[in-house]
């Protein structure tokens, strides 16, 4: 998470409002300039490709009054630019504006669907987070009823429970040090056994490894950055992300599967099943050649 500012994916809808509401704060949180991209098909951009002259510059103006009326729900104190861009799918418009703008990060909202303060997977959503080389903010449903006073209470990095996770680590520090919050490590042990197998003596081995890279991760803080560090132990992933405590104003950063390519955003199971439990906003990080 490298970046200078922060991108949102604007939609003229509720998870565009979400997303434009969790990129304020964090823009305000982390002084950061917000730029607001909403994608049109690149045919209307595109001479070579005949339309209707008219349609289009009536997408063009809808556009624009769009972009306008978001940016009256922008705090004073968030430097922002809207811009129109044209693309073959959102997704890729929005990937070619992060580039273009050298963004940290892009935010977008849940899809249609999801529960109120959960997250819901879409197509967009989908696409971006299993090709993006820009890590991608996905922000829940009703995320806009949260209060831009409310900043960025905590980041938590899910490590997971085993080394390797540099990339989680460095952008976690970097987003902790930029919004001054305070950070957590956390680990998740699902406890999902045949019938049969010892159950209690299961967890104790799983929570003592946990704590194990738990303690590696802590230790490769640098000098000046605390961390409070957390298990959670459950039968499922999904148990254990609903016995946590979460705070209003918390982002969590994930990293991607092995599966992902050098530099590049892949979902992997475990985040998946996180993400339908999580009421706070997830962060999902490429991975690099170290991991």
């Amino acid at each position: 998470m490298t970046g200078t500012g922060i991108l949102v994916g604007y939609t003229a809808n509720a998870a565009g409002a979400d997303a434009l509401a969790v990129a304020s704060r964090l823009a305000a949180s982390a002084d950061a300039p917000l730029e607001v991209v909403m994608v049109l098909p690149s045919e209307v951009g595109n001479s070579s490709v005949p339309a209707d002259a008219g349609y289009e510059r009536h997408l063009r103006a809808q556009s624009r009054e769009w972009l306008e009326e978001a940016s009256k729900h922008l705090g004073a104190d968030v430097a922002s630019k809207l811009h129109l861009r044209y693309a073959e799918s959102f997704a890729e418009g929005l990937i070619e504006a992060a580039h273009e703008f050298d963004a940290r990060l892009i935010v977008i909202g849940t899809a249609r669907g999801g529960l109120l303060g959960r997250s819901r997977i879409g197509s967009v959503a989908n696409e971006l987070l299993h090709s993006s080389d820009v890590p991608v903010l996905l922000a829940p449903s009703g995320s806009r009823e949260l209060p831009a006073s409310q900043g960025i209470t905590r980041i938590t990095a899910a490590v997971g429970t085993r080394p390797g996770a540099d990339a989680l680590l460095e952008s976690a520090i970097r987003l902790a040090r930029a919004t001054h919050a305070p950070l957590r490590l956390l680990s998740l042990v699902p406890i999902d056994l045949p019938a049969g197998l010892d159950a209690d003596l299961a967890a104790l081995t799983s929570s003592v490894h946990a704590e194990e890279v738990l303690d590696e991760a802590r230790q490769a803080l640098p000098d000046g950055i605390e961390a409070t560090v957390e298990t959670a132990t459950g039968e499922t992933i999904e148990h254990a992300v609903r016995a946590l405590d979460w705070h209003q104003g918390e982002l969590v950063l994930v990293g991607s599967s092995r599966l992902a390519a050098p530099r590049h955003l892949f979902l992997g199971s475990t985040a998946a099943k996180m993400l339908r439990e999580l009421p706070a906003p997830m962060i999902v990080v490429p991975r690099t050649t170290r991991s």
